[in-house]
């Protein structure tokens, strides 16, 4: 089975207030170590693979470089890293390559190095098309730009482009929100993700909202209830231009679903490069996958610590077949799940579904369960509640 290959690159301009993932900062100077030690992961993943009890697959039919802005790198540091994975990795004839841009970063010679390392695919980290609430959450670019951004990448012949959008970010208001949805469909990209705010200690903006502060322009984040509104109205305003939801952040036209995070919903095989990037193999053992994931701070990464393993139980197995999968807007099918593990293992998930119905998160059709609008919007507490399903379930078969 193809892998998916994802590059990690840390540097970002600036640190969003909004961000919880492992980016930030640095000094130029780290660049080349980082992108030294990232090659290196690569060049020896067959070797990692092994030491994890996982099964190296050397075809791979998606590559996804986030983190940070991996625009921030220069064109010879990105194309090393293009031409390390071409020598260690069979890539497929139509493999989905996708890049992360902060709009404003990329120059002629940059969108023309993208295109002369195969890259097919960009996801801008829009965030809002009203300049002030951009700028307030540390965003450095203008609407302006990203309008600018999108013409030139079709120029080049880019043209699968995805737009990120937050709801519930400081001074949004509904009819700003209309704006920037209203923006996005006019601009005729293929891919939207939507986000609600995460309210978490591992951002500037989460922990002083959860302290109850003002900094950050904390005091003027919308309420949960706004934020869910907002949330919805997304789902209708995109789904009415024909940019459908597919996933429970996830909307697209038909065709342009995201080949490489499709792998992570339905459990196919993956292996993650740099700094808090996580892989999950096949495994020849009991478990059937074996995860591993490398160390989130940079200094350690680059002094070449090595990944932490995690074997994945059957029964963790089979509650991400229902929570990984109950993302996606088509649902998981029981029949199937039961086949792969045993009726008497789904039998301990598929008593928490009546509940789950009467409270009118999840709809049946046949052998197949999805969330419900209702319940795409609550899906936290959808999963919780089959994470809470008893841990030693049968073995499965």
């Amino acid at each position: 089975m193809p892998l998916g290959l994802y590059i990690s690159v840390p540097f970002c301009r600036t640190k969003c207030t909004y961000c919880n993932f492992a980016s930030d900062v640095f000094s130029r100077v780290v660049f080349d170590r980082y992108n030294a030690r990232l090659c290196s992961e690569i060049e020896h993943a067959h070797k990692t693979a092994a030491q994890m009890g996982g099964v190296f697959e050397r075809s791979a039919d998606s590559i996804y470089l986030g983190g940070g802005t991996p625009t921030l790198l220069d064109v010879t540091q990105l194309k090393r890293i293009f031409v390390t994975i071409q020598q260690n990795f069979n890539l497929a004839a139509n493999a989905e390559i996708t890049v992360e841009c902060a709009p404003g970063t990329l120059t002629e010679i940059m969108i023309d190095t993208l295109v002369g390392c195969g890259v097919n695919r960009v996801s801008l980290g829009v965030q809002s098309f009203v300049d002030k609430e951009a700028a307030l959450v540390g965003r450095l670019h203008k609407r302006q730009t990203v309008l600018d951004d999108i013409t030139r990448l079709h120029a080049a012949g880019i043209s699968n482009i995805n737009i990120d959008l937050i709801a519930g970010l400081p001074h949004q208001t509904r009819e700003s929100w209309n704006q920037s949805l209203n923006d996005l469909v006019a601009t005729n990209v293929p891919h939207a993700s939507i986000y609600m705010l995460e309210v978490d200690e591992d951002s500037r903006l989460g922990r002083e909202l959860m302290a109850g502060g003002q900094k950050y322009h904390a005091h003027f984040v919308p309420d949960e209830d706004l934020t869910a509104d907002m949330y919805e109205v997304a789902c209708e305003h995109l789904n009415a231009a024909g940019i459908q939801q597919y996933e429970i952040s996830n909307f697209a036209r038909v065709g342009f679903e995201s080949h490489h995070n499709l792998k992570y919903w339905t459990r196919h095989p993956y292996l993650g490069f740099g700094v808090d990037a996580h892989s999950m193999l096949l495994s020849p053992a009991a478990e059937g996958q074996v995860r591993f994931s490398n160390p989130d701070s940079l200094d350690k990464y680059v002094a070449g610590a090595s990944p932490q393993c995690a074997r994945c139980s059957c029964s963790e197995a089979l509650q991400e077949e229902f929570f990984l999968g109950l993302r996606l807007n088509r649902g998981v099918n029981l029949a199937e799940i039961a086949t792969k593990f045993s009726q008497d293992a789904v039998g301990n998930y598929i008593a928490v579904l009546p509940e789950l119905a009467k409270a009118g998160l999840i709809e049946y059709e046949g052998a197949v369960i999805r969330l419900t609008p209702r319940g795409r919007l609550l899906s936290n507490e959808v999963f919780e509640r089959f994470i809470s399903v008893e841990s030693l379930a049968p073995s499965a078969k």
